[in-house]
């Protein structure tokens, strides 16, 4: 077996270790880590930002069969000796390896506003990006500004305004995430985030920060005890760059992974395959468990990551799913759903019975269910309306499966029955359940429905107490 050597320590890296392991892999890993410990699962940043996580649960568990390094800074890569050089505090060293895997992330996006960097490059206190958890603590005050309207923007003020703090979110375009959902769709979501607590300010941009507040670019101004830059990333190719591996937007890699030196893969935020770079976490797990399997003999071909957005927002939920140009090509059919007075609306392309695309917001049964069948590439029921509304058909004499089995938490496989099983033995909140079964802890898009088991475990074992008339 192979010498891996990898840089960086994120949750990619985690899940290449842990598949490495189920395969059988008998070689060394080392893990070069410039953090002290390993970077959180920052999908579920704004989770515990709204206080509905422990930020404990953010925290992996120990990497297993691995060497890390931590406070280990990659300084270069030396293809030709297949070397990589670190620093690590005043000591320079060098570690060789048979395979490198590149998992260096992405960065945030600093836009030029003025007094938003200290003098040694570092944002002051009052200012922040949202990607270690130590970030949700340099949020204070009671009043922030939120700058981004894609989705860690809208995921961010959600959060803020649900902890109770006087939110503001500002966006470039008319409404957040204007560009995904389309204006009927969000501006639904702007009346949504209102009616939550955030004052949503389109069409504009933040240029100065002052003392306790900020100045937009129209001259008017926004009470800010902190700002959050949600800015957008790019992915951290400096090393592959200066290594003379092919860099475009991120690392490229083919569908083994493999960039163009053949000893070297990347995944995760900074690679880039079929065109898709910082493709986010679903996808970076997805690599991990692909790239495991390449390195231990398995031939094996990554699949383009499917292209699913859902945001974890307790303002409503919002999904698109597929490619929106999906929606203009010749032959789809489109069904729609508008309901102003109930908060609701989707909008579904549709390719023979199959999904080829989908808008919806304030429709959460419909969101699971279309991302499924998107997913696994399954049809559509012929009742359209219902799957929008989320009506279930009934199922037939061959569907009967335990409901008990079912998957909650797809990241880490978690069951309704593993769940109820650990509820059961003193798991009674989200939280702990996250603790006991992992569940909650990938995507997080599964913590309303691992809560709302919680309420329905808690409501069952009630009634069991309730006295027989």
């Amino acid at each position: 077996m192979s010498d891996v050597l990898v840089i960086g320590y994120g949750s990619a890296t985690h899940q290449l270790l842990r598949r490495l392991r189920h395969h059988g892999h008998s070689g060394t890993v080392t893990v070069l880590s410039a953090e002290h410990r390993p970077l959180p699962n920052r999908p579920l940043l704004t989770t515990v930002l709204a206080g509905r996580l422990d930020p404990r649960v953010l925290r992996p568990a120990p990497a297993p069969g691995a060497r890390v390094l931590t406070g280990a800074v990659a300084t270069a890569i030396d293809p030709a000796a297949r070397v990589v050089h670190a620093r690590h505090g005043d000591t320079v060293t060098a570690h060789p390896y048979d395979v490198l895997v590149l998992a260096t992330g992405a960065r945030p996006v600093i836009p030029a506003i003025s007094t938003t960097m200290g003098r040694d490059g570092t944002l002051p206190p009052g200012v922040t990006t949202l990607r270690r958890a130590a970030d949700c603590d340099r949020i204070r005050g009671e009043r922030a500004v939120v700058l981004g309207g894609g989705p860690l923007g809208v995921e961010t003020a959600s959060a803020l305004a649900a902890r109770g703090t006087a939110t503001t979110l500002v966006c470039a375009g008319p409404h957040p995430l204007h560009d995904r959902l389309g204006d009927t769709c969000a501006g639904l979501l702007t009346e949504r985030l209102r009616a939550a607590g955030v004052t949503v300010l389109g069409g504009r941009t933040v240029v100065r920060r002052e003392p306790g507040r900020v100045v937009l670019d129209d001259g008017t101004e926004a009470a800010a005890d902190s700002l959050v830059l949600c800015t957008g990333v790019e992915p951290e190719v400096g090393l592959a760059r200066a290594a003379g591996i092919r860099v475009h937007h991120g690392i490229v890699v083919d569908d083994a992974l493999r960039t163009s030196d053949s000893r070297v893969h990347a995944i995760g935020d900074c690679a880039e395959h079929a065109g898709r770079a910082v493709a986010g976490h679903e996808s970076a797990l997805a690599q991990a468990d692909t790239l495991a399997a390449v390195l231990t003999g398995r031939a094996t071909a990554h699949p383009p990551a499917p292209a699913i957005l859902r945001l974890r927002t307790h303002a409503v939920d919002v999904a698109c799913v597929g490619p929106l140009a999906a929606f203009g090509r010749h032959g789809i059919r489109t069904v729609g759903l508008f309901d102003p007075a109930g908060g609701r609306y989707a909008r579904l392309a549709l390719d023979g019975d199959r999904i080829a695309a989908a808008v919806l917001l304030g429709l959460p049964e419909a969101i699971a269910t279309i991302g499924h069948l998107y997913r696994r590439g399954l049809p559509v029921p012929s009742d359209r309306p219902g799957l929008l509304l989320g009506i279930r058909p009934q199922p037939g004499p061959a569907a009967a499966a335990d409901p008990a089995d079912a998957v909650v938490c797809l990241c880490n496989h978690v069951s309704r029955r593993q769940l109820a099983d650990a509820w059961e033995l003193g798991a009674r909140t989200a939280p702990e359940l996250a603790r006991a079964t992992r569940a909650t802890t990938g995507c997080g898009s599964c913590v309303t429905r691992v809560e709302r088991l919680c309420a329905d475990l808690a409501d069952a074992a009630e009634r069991k107490l309730e006295p027989t008339p």
